[in-house]
């Protein structure tokens, strides 16, 4: 049996500045309460490890950023990787919180190219995951942003005199590709600005090159969007088994008989430790058959 970790994986830069101001908003700040508004990353493991340094978390299914920024009244308040809208921002400063922005340099980046187009009267429809949060603070910047997720809703669309097309950075390249060609065929003169943050790109163009390949397991959250995106291609490329686990306990035996060639990699937002453990618990069953069993320890997630 040979096992294959697919380069790269793992975290992005985005979620390594993340996690790094978390852990020197702790230092900075030890008498103040601490809340990250949201997951800080989408890896439950990360909060965990961030609850441990003081952070406290704030998700709630459904809530808004805005909406779950009423349960914040005090302290520090920490933007996740996400990004935020200008609303929950002033809001924000307005209560008198200490502010933290952790949101990734490519996320901003596509917030401020949506404001300039929209500055010179465009409309922006803009590709996304329905309640994520990098979609949610997009889509508050102004009433001329147009949410679409499927081909339907593009279908539903005005017709547009001045439109442009961009995306949430974590999507799939064939996922955005289809529903950009849709939206071309709809307006001919539309302008295309593909936003796949390169890591989020990288990351799944290695998941597209393996071969001869019989089953494959991604590490991460389930609510992480590049984790299910790698995940997504993996099973449109052909790869028989596709497994998204959170760590090596949810390994089963029966998922790795009779397989030769098993490959792993990861989402922007899991910890290398809980990859490798992945790793080391494969190798183990590659050379004895049996499947280790190993303990999560939370103090060297955020290392």
């Amino acid at each position: 049996m040979e096992i294959i970790p697919v380069t790269p994986r793992g975290y992005c830069k985005g979620v390594v500045r993340a996690i790094n101001l978390a852990k020197q908003t702790a230092k900075q700040y030890p008498n103040e309460k601490i809340t990250m508004l949201g997951m800080i990353v989408h890896n439950k493991y990360v909060v965990e490890a961030c609850e441990k340094l003081g952070i406290q978390c704030v998700e709630e299914k459904g809530k808004t950023r805005l909406e779950l920024l009423d349960k914040i009244d005090s302290g520090v308040v920490i933007f996740t990787a996400h990004g935020i809208s200008d609303e929950v921002y002033q809001k924000a400063i307005e209560k008198n919180l200490i502010v933290v922005n952790a949101s990734c340099d490519d996320v901003t980046k596509t917030q401020v190219i949506v404001k300039e187009y929209l500055d010179q009267d465009y409309e922006v429809i803009y590709i996304g995951k329905k309640f994520h949060p990098e979609a949610e603070a997009v889509i508050a910047i102004s009433r001329h942003v147009h949410f679409v997720e499927t081909l339907d809703d593009i279908q539903q669309l005005p017709t547009f005199s001045k439109v442009m097309i961009t995306n949430q950075t974590t999507m799939s390249i064939k996922e955005i590709y289809t529903l950009i060609e849709a939206c071309k065929e709809k307006y001919p003169n539309i302008i295309v600005l593909d936003e796949i943050c390169n890591a989020t790109r990288i990351r799944q163009e290695a998941i597209e090159k393996l071969t001869d390949t019989d089953c494959l397991f991604v590490v991460g959250d389930p609510k992480s969007n590049n984790s299910n995106k790698l995940k997504e291609i993996a099973l449109l490329n052909g790869i028989p088994q596709v497994h998204l686990i959170e760590t090596s306990n949810e390994i089963q035996k029966n998922w790795l008989e009779g397989c030769d060639r098993i490959a792993i990699t990861s989402g922007a937002s899991t910890p290398t430790y809980l990859t490798n453990q992945v790793i080391e618990v494969l190798k183990h069953y590659s050379k004895t058959n049996e499947l280790l069993h190993l303990a999560i320890d939370i103090d060297h997630l955020l290392d």
